[in-house]
């Protein structure tokens, strides 16, 4: 076990740790939006309406909150692979 398995250690859980808060809040956020999206789906549907293809502020809302979790995700993803990374050089 040599510094570079150590800081590579160190930077992938830094790298999970800050994905993991980034990815929590929108991850909330969104699924609050897609329930009450559904819950309007099913009045409307109930009430016999039809509802409109065109976006809502709502589905804008969700998109940005989807990407916003692929980039924290992709952050948590990057910090496994320096984790790894670090017990494969420790292995060579």
């Amino acid at each position: 076990m040599g510094p570079l398995n150590l800081l590579l250690w160190v930077l992938g859980t830094g790298l999970i740790v800050i994905g993991s808060a980034r990815v929590r809040g929108p991850w909330r956020r969104y699924r609050e939006l897609k329930a009450a999206d559904e819950n309007v789906a099913r009045y409307e549907a109930w009430r016999g309406g039809v509802r409109g293809s065109s976006p809502t502020g709502a589905s804008a809302a969700m998109e940005l909150l989807r990407r916003q979790i692929r980039t924290g995700a992709g952050i948590v993803v990057a910090g496994f692979l320096l984790v790894l990374f670090g017990f494969l050089v420790g292995q060579a």
